[in-house]
């Protein structure tokens, strides 16, 4: 009995300091790092006129007119009053440019010179619209000459093909119902535009800033994807992670859908974030994104409680045109890259708040 006991007692002691050993082994081995994979569409704020919607609209053939009312709903065309001028902060100081000399700097610095003239010509009357209704700086200035505003290069960024597009529409404005209607506008849709106030969070809805659908924006931004380390969304996200970062919860979408808002989720509990400050510390192009977590080879959704799921790719469909409404151009509708080389495109459309 005694050798028995002692036999089994033994094997048990060896058992026991196994099973400590592997536990140890165990734990002190590193878990599969956990990477957050972004899945996502477009390039800017998505509000108002996309560039490379406008290209592709350009390129089967509508006009700037129809270009214009597809995108800025329910607009017509009016004119500038004359003799105005524009106050365009540059570096520190503010020089005072007729409306007319300030948009040819400003659609050969938006936009490549290449483009179709249809396209230029919408990008010189929605910024010269932007001009004359941005007030960025109030009484002391009415727009900065960086991505804040548009991009304004003065003269020597001037070329003969988008001083051509600035003469053809020489005056012309968006206007809603009589006046003139701020025009915002940013680089690449991914097929579809977003509302202003899910955009630009705490803005008051417009009727003519509304979601509406891009089929032909296919520039090179149209679909991109990303991963990013959990500890380099953590950095990223500092002071809005509680604890230990878990990953993102999506609350609400707009219409396009881009992220209006999300709670971004740590072991110590969740922190509610806009759309925009949630693309902008994460590095994103626009907010309209999807998110998954990797671990090893196992690739899991994050929670989307907004009820929408990663849309089907609208690549290839073909609207016709919209028929024939004021000014010769296309009624809005209910509810984008060319031939330009990609360095100039990048260079063209740094975007800010007007330009994406």
């Amino acid at each position: 009995m005694l050798a028995i006991a002692s036999t089994y007692h033994r094997r048990r002691a060896c058992s026991l300091i196994a099973g400590t050993v592997a536990a140890l082994v165990l734990y002190a081995a590193p878990a599969a790092a956990s990477t957050l994979v972004i899945t996502g569409a477009g390039d800017g704020h998505g509000v108002g006129m996309s560039q490379d919607g406008a290209l592709g609209y350009a390129e089967h053939g509508l006009t700037y007119q129809a270009i214009l009312a597809h995108y800025y709903t329910g607009t017509a065309l009016g004119q500038a009053p004359a003799g105005t001028n524009v106050k365009v902060l540059v570096g520190s100081k503010v020089q005072t440019v007729p409306l007319e000399r300030y948009v040819r700097g400003v659609v050969a610095a938006e936009m490549p010179s290449s483009w179709p003239l249809a396209a230029l010509e919408a990008q010189a009357v929605a910024s010269r619209t932007y001009a004359l209704t941005a007030d960025a700086g109030g009484s002391k200035f009415d727009v900065y000459s960086d991505t804040r505003s548009q991009v304004y290069l003065g003269p020597a960024a001037e070329t003969a093909q988008t001083n051509t597009a600035v003469t053809a529409t020489a005056g012309q404005i968006v206007t809603y119902a009589g006046k003139p209607a701020i025009t915002y506008f940013f680089a690449s849709s991914g097929g579809m535009t977003e509302n202003v106030e899910n955009s630009f969070i705490g803005s008051a809805p417009e009727p003519w800033l509304v979601g509406v659908a891009d089929p032909y924006d296919s520039g090179p931004a149209y679909e991109w994807k990303l991963s990013i380390s959990f500890t380099t969304a953590a950095a990223r996200l500092k002071g809005l992670v509680k604890g230990s970062f878990r990953g993102i919860e999506v609350l609400k979408r707009g219409v396009s859908p881009r992220i209006v808002s999300a709670e971004v989720l740590g072991s110590g509990g969740a922190e509610a974030v806009s759309g925009p400050t949630l693309a902008a510390r994460l590095g994103l192009q626009s907010t309209w994104a999807y998110f998954s977590v990797k671990t090893g080879k196992t690739v899991t959704p994050e929670p989307d409680t907004s009820s929408q799921a990663p849309p089907a790719t609208p690549s290839g469909t073909s609207p016709a045109p919209a028929p024939a409404g004021p000014q010769g151009g296309a009624a809005a509708p209910a509810t984008s890259s060319g031939s330009a080389a990609a360095s100039a495109r990048e260079a063209a459309l740094a975007g800010g708040v007007a330009a994406g």
